[in-house]
């Protein structure tokens, strides 16, 4: 970990004693978050449903001397978050960062492929647990009288192949604006990171990773959409790469942290310029 950040660097220590629940902390953005922040000095609650992944995180900040804990919990769910919220008051008791990043999509198709059912479980999937991520926080932090909390977006919402995924992006940019124009005055603010194509070299649960035992199947001509969709973003982008999880860590670090004390209700499109 201290190999990419010199903790003497200006603003290494921006959150220095600050309680950061991190969800889908397992792999990924999640993980590259939960590490930048406890490089930060924050202390880190590791959130993931896979036991194997959230281990592996938690694990890795302790051995770097990072005060952290791991909640294996589903998400989807408002009791799972509420689980959640309360494990994290009760390891450090109180919350100051929420960082909602659970959320993928499964499927890749036209919209008129999906079922009923596959919509629901792409919204149940990338819509729900940041709903009720920030339902189940707010009590905490308005008795406090302050908080940030920065969700995931996504540039899905003009893009290809997932609309269902994209809907919930675009739930996700409504629900941080309206959040934060009402909570402002409970010293809380929210904001939202909206990721481009970005690498996932440590993804250990799958895209299509349901639930245990269920993986979903692909529709035939998959691989044609996958690179129909790749090829959208990538003509969209100034710069033309994929994106790395430590690059939106960044983003999400920038605004959780008092240097975006001032920032409420925003959108950082963490996207090499995809327009």
């Amino acid at each position: 970990m201290t190999d990419k950040l010199d903790p003497r660097a200006a603003g290494a220590r921006r959150m220095q004693d600050k309680v950061c629940v991190i969800t889908g902390a397992g792999q990924g953005i999640g993980r590259a978050t939960a590490r930048r922040l406890g490089q930060e000095g924050g202390k880190i609650v590791v959130a993931d449903r896979i036991d194997e992944t959230a281990t592996r995180t938690t694990d890795e900040l302790l051995e770097h001397g990072v005060e952290a804990v791991k909640s294996i919990v589903d998400l989807s769910t408002y009791e799972g978050s509420e689980t959640l919220m309360a494990e994290a008051s009760a390891a450090f008791g109180r919350i100051d960062v929420l960082v909602n990043n659970v959320g993928g999509t499964i499927w890749m198709k036209p919209f008129h492929l999906y079922t009923e059912k596959e919509v629901e479980m792409e919204l149940e999937r990338s819509l729900m647990p940041t709903l009720w991520g920030c339902r189940a926080v707010l009590p905490i932090m308005m008795e406090q009288k302050s908080g940030s909390i920065v969700n995931l977006g996504s540039q899905s919402v003009r893009g290809l192949y997932r609309l269902p995924y994209a809907s919930s992006k675009g739930g996700i940019l409504a629900l941080g604006k309206v959040l934060a124009m009402e909570y402002g005055k409970h010293g809380i603010r929210v904001n939202t990171v909206s990721p481009g194509g970005t690498e996932i070299p440590d993804r250990v649960t799958q895209r299509n990773y349901v639930r245990p035992g269920v993986i979903a199947e692909d529709p035939e001509n998959a691989d044609e959409f996958r690179r129909e969709m790749i090829e959208d973003i990538t003509n969209q982008q100034a710069i033309r790469r994929r994106g790395t999880p430590e690059e939106q860590a960044a983003a999400v670090a920038f605004l959780a942290s008092d240097d975006a004390s001032f920032i409420t209700g925003d959108n950082i499109n963490c996207s090499g310029g995809q327009s």
